[in-house]
């Protein structure tokens, strides 16, 4: 490949990116101010929760605060929080030339169609990061849970083939599919833990071992699945267990739960979500793209999902309260005993 071009290089974006350039792929990154400052000072540090530990050099980062008018990117990834979406995508087909390949790698299910409609001059593929990455400190992200990249595509399409060649030599795998619909949706299934977490205010693996959160995130769970099947929505299964038999695992007992879920708590100490940090830094959350998916499926279906829109309230409510809630307030806020 002669060249990648990050859109949104924030957690996601510099992990993915970064490992993108180790693998010898020319990396351009666009960000905002404040990542941007650190990366030139500190340079890019990637860790991960299987010994990874690479620096890049601040002098080796191409680091831009708008897609360079002159780059002809061979791929270009899309890693803006959802609600910037639109915007991104619009200054992208202002920017590259006819054609060029762009993969949504953001959370939720609508992006990469918002993208299309935005600027449908481009090639655009819906793509899912199933890992979690937290930013540790300035420059330094550090990938705390696993698995494979996901896009949608094939290895007819010649760029995500080179780009899936390169990660491979980074030690990071890429899935292709036809239809990565029922894979996103699966994967929104799992990150209806995010708003969970950031309301708890701990570590990915310390909620996950309190049950009251993981009763508010089966709950959310059961809700989006029975309005899946309503909609007849097929949910890929990315977890060693099928959806409904993970919600069974739940609502466990944590003594029974940590024995069970062995395979699902190999989250190292450092693993939150990007929500946690969106909160405590003051930023606009993605939830509108997890429960408020799941809110719109409903009305779609003349239906709701109380419990998925109240975890929304309690979000967007967030700068007014800014204290964690324990298991049993985020229960008896959502609507359970």
């Amino acid at each position: 490949m002669t060249g990648v071009l990050v859109m949104g290089a924030g957690s996601v974006g510099c992990f993915i990116g970064g490992l993108t350039q180790l693998a010898g792929v020319p990396v351009h990154f666009v960000g905002r101010p404040r990542v941007l400052g650190a990366l030139r000072k500190q340079g890019l540090r990637l860790t991960d929760q299987d010994g990874l530990d690479r620096r890049i050099p601040a002098l080796d980062l191409r680091l831009h605060e708008e897609p360079p008018t002159s780059l002809r990117p061979d791929l270009v990834l899309l890693c803006v929080k959802s609600g910037a979406t639109v915007e991104a995508a619009a200054t992208l087909g202002l920017t590259l030339p006819l054609g060029t390949p762009v993969v949504s790698l953001q959370n939720g299910i609508s992006n990469a169609s918002a993208a299309r409609e935005a600027a449908p001059q481009l090639h655009w593929h819906a793509g899912m990061v199933p890992f979690n990455v937290a930013e540790i400190s300035p420059g330094h992200y550090h990938r705390g849970t696993g698995g494979a990249l996901a896009a949608e595509g094939s290895a007819e399409d010649l760029a995500l083939a080179a780009w899936q060649a390169a990660l491979a030599r980074s030690g990071m795998g890429l899935q292709l599919h036809a239809d990565l619909a029922p894979v996103q949706w699966g994967k929104l299934l799992l990150n209806l833990n995010n708003p969970v977490n950031a309301l708890s205010g701990l570590p990915l693996r310390d909620e996950l071992l309190q049950r009251g959160y993981r009763r508010v995130l089966a709950a959310l769970q059961q809700e989006a699945l029975e309005l899946l099947d309503a909609a007849h929505r097929p949910v890929a299964q990315l977890t060693p267990l099928p959806p409904r038999r993970l919600l069974m695992l739940l609502r466990m007992p944590t003594p029974l739960f940590r024995l069970a879920a062995a395979r699902m708590l190999r989250i190292d100490a450092k693993a939150r979500s990007s929500m946690a940090d969106d909160l405590a830094q003051g930023r606009i959350t993605e939830v509108d793209a997890l429960c408020g998916e799941i809110v719109r499926l409903a009305h779609g279906l003349g239906r709701g999902a109380p419990l998925n829109q109240r975890m929304q309230a309690l979000v967007q409510a967030w700068p007014k309260r800014r204290r964690p809630y324990s298991p049993a307030e985020l229960l008896k806020a959502i609507g359970l005993s």
